[in-house]
């Protein structure tokens, strides 16, 4: 994690009050901050699951969404979706759509880090090859969206916990988008 990369900190409301380092943001007494969650399909209709990176600070080996990312102070949010999604996976995205603009969440992990964000959550899809950043994630896997269902209903404590929530409300508003 880069000291240099900083995160927009919010108010209750979701107003931006200030930035801070990443580096110093995710603790046991996270500020809330803004984030974003990307869940990536394919032609097929599959759905990019990926497993954190074992060195990753919070949930580690944990699987989730495609990719997560935090925006830059001042950088448009889809443009920090695609960053990410060059930076995390090496690919690029077509149909990048807001489908939960209040996605919002506070869960800590078994080390005491806690996550506390509003984290808008996009669908995207992509033609792309994965070609996983191995800081970022540790495997991948393009999976039934019903299978990935089954499977985080059945294990949720294998999955992180904002894919755990994020999952239901994806469904809800894709189907209410049809």
């Amino acid at each position: 994690m880069s000291s240099h990369e900083q995160v927009v900190l919010l108010s209750d409301d979701g107003q931006p009050i200030g930035t801070a380092d990443k580096a110093t943001v995710h603790t046991a007494d996270t500020a809330l901050h803004l984030a974003f969650s990307c869940h990536v399909y394919d032609s097929q209709g599959r759905i990019l699951v990926t497993r954190r990176s074992l060195g990753k600070v919070a949930w580690p080996g944990v699987w989730t969404n495609s990719f997560c990312g935090h925006p830059a102070p001042g950088e448009a949010m889809t443009d920090a979706v695609a960053r990410r999604a060059q930076r995390e996976l090496g690919i690029t995205l077509d149909e990048v759509t807001l489908v939960l603009p209040d996605f919002r969440y506070r869960a800590t992990d078994a080390s005491g880090i806690v996550e506390y964000e509003i984290c808008p959550v996009f669908t995207a899809t992509t033609t792309d090859e994965v070609v996983g950043n191995p800081d970022e994630v540790a495997e991948w896997n393009w999976v039934d969206p019903g299978a990935l269902h089954s499977a985080v209903d059945s294990t949720p404590w294998a999955f992180s916990p904002w894919l755990t929530l994020q999952l239901p409300l994806l469904s809800e508003a894709t189907a209410s988008a049809r």
